[in-house]
């Protein structure tokens, strides 16, 4: 490995311990500032960690490697995450961010759901289970991620990877909670928006500008550049679905629940959403710009989810190479902390606390929370242990399963008072069933499993509310 790669990457480990450790002398003396940072984040750090850690390690691998293997008809799964995040930000953030205190200072989405009806216990029992069960497949996703990054760009085997990545994150989430993952979220999201400016536009100026990149495309295969090619109604329709995941993803939606102040959200939702934007097209001109890069040159991609990896080798100054795989790392470190917090949150407060030890002092709440983030992380280095899979299939599944299950009960939780407790059970269980039956029959091809999840598990909500009102 280059020197320079080592320094950049030296730099960004420490750093990240270091805000760890930060973290872990300012705001982890009880469960709230361990799980929810005291509910003290600025509109900037609420931003930056609300789209850092939903822009995985898909960001500049999975959706790159999408658009380099299909071209532009892939772009609109990115058309579909702007239009559902911005709709999240105007719904779902003020609502729950004001209604999580009323409930009584609710710390999690299980503890929400749970104290807003009355005897709520199996409600959050179910929902907890919901989120442990597809946040350790998550979580495995970005590991995948951190494995193929050392085994591409360092010539390294996987398994190292998978181990180097982990044991990074835990650390920081271990000793830092909720406090550190959104302060290396946001420098995290500062590197991953600076990267995704200048791969592709490095990457054009050297094969001669877009003109250049186009005829080179349209010589390889001119269907590239048609966002309609090869796209069916339901293609289309699956890739926008994307955007219905936003309502129901815990580790995004529970950033609305930690800023300080409700009036700073519209703030908040202008810099993520710039920052979100600037970031998804950038993506596709990596995908876009490598795949003519690499038909100028003559350069064989055989792994079309390593584009970046590649382009960031090729083009740069090693210490610019480290920076870049910095930011790869970035993306995939600052989901993997967010979910191991959000499922740890879970374990610990929804199942320890509320049906094993009642009477926990702040310091023991504290000790379980660490524990479930390291044995969560140990799930998910034994699911990610394969090198073979997709890092975009494994988010696809997770994101439809948390979209269906949660996404039309929180909405309707903040926007509907007629909704019982039943019908949100129903919702849940009926948007996850879907979602997991329509991956097991083989449907997910024609038609992304979050639709019908999500139209079944609204159904569910609004039909049992509706007959128990009668």
């Amino acid at each position: 490995m280059e020197t320079g790669v080592i320094i950049s990457l030296g730099i960004y480990f420490a750093l990240m311990l270091g805000i760890g450790v930060y973290a872990w002398r300012k705001s982890t003396s009880d469960i709230d500032g361990y799980m929810l940072g005291g509910r003290s984040l600025g509109p900037a750090v609420t931003a930056l960690a609300a789209g850092a850690s939903d822009m995985s390690g898909w960001l500049m691998m999975g959706l790159p490697g999408a658009l380099y293997a299909t071209g532009f008809s892939a772009g609109w799964i990115a058309v579909g995450l702007i239009a559902g995040a911005w709709l999240n930000w105007i719904i779902v953030a003020p609502r729950l961010r004001t209604r999580t205190v009323e409930v009584g200072d609710a710390l999690t989405i299980p503890d929400y759901l749970g104290k807003r009806w009355a005897n709520g216990d199996n409600l959050r029992l179910v929902s907890s289970t919901v989120i442990i069960l597809f946040f350790t497949i998550y979580t495995a996703s970005g590991m995948v991620a951190g494995g193929k990054l050392f085994e591409s760009a360092f010539g390294q085997a996987y398994a190292p990877g998978l181990f180097i990545t982990a044991a990074v994150v835990v650390l920081y989430t271990v000793f830092g909670g909720f406090l550190a993952v959104s302060l290396t979220d946001f420098v995290q999201g500062c590197i991953m928006f600076v990267a995704m400016i200048l791969v592709p536009v490095i990457a054009l100026s050297e094969i001669g500008g877009i003109g250049p990149a186009a005829d080179a495309i349209r010589m390889a295969d001119p269907a590239r550049l048609d966002w309609f090619a090869g796209a069916s109604v339901l293609s289309v329709v699956s890739a926008l679905a994307w955007g219905l995941g936003y309502f129901g993803q815990p580790h995004i939606i529970v950033r609305f629940m930690a800023i300080r102040d409700v009036k700073e959200m519209p703030i908040a939702r202008n810099i993520c959403m710039v920052w979100m934007t600037v970031a998804l097209i950038g993506a596709i001109g990596v995908g876009m710009s490598g795949f003519a890069y690499a038909a100028i040159k003559g350069i064989p991609i055989a792994d079309k989810e390593t584009v970046f990896i590649i382009l960031a080798k090729l083009l740069f100054h090693p210490l610019i190479t480290g920076f870049l795989y910095a930011a790869i790392l970035a993306a995939i470190m600052s989901t993997i902390a967010a979910q191991l917090l959000v499922t740890s949150a879970s374990l610990t407060e929804d199942y320890y606390r509320r049906f094993l030890r009642r009477d926990a002092s702040q310091r023991e709440l504290v000790t379980a929370g660490r524990l479930s983030v390291m044995l969560v992380a140990v799930i998910a280095l034994v699911l990610a242990w394969d090198p073979n899979s997709s890092v975009l299939s494994l988010v696809a599944n997770a994101w439809a399963g948390f979209g269906a299950a949660f996404g039309p009960v929180i909405i309707l939780s903040l926007t509907w008072e007629r909704m019982t407790r039943n019908g949100a059970m129903a919702g849940m269980i009926v948007g996850a069933a879907v979602v997991i039956a329509w991956i097991q029959l083989g449907w997910s091809e024609q038609l992304y499993e979050i639709v019908p999840g999500f139209v079944a598990a609204w159904i569910a909500i609004v039909g049992v509310s509706l007959l128990e009102r009668k």
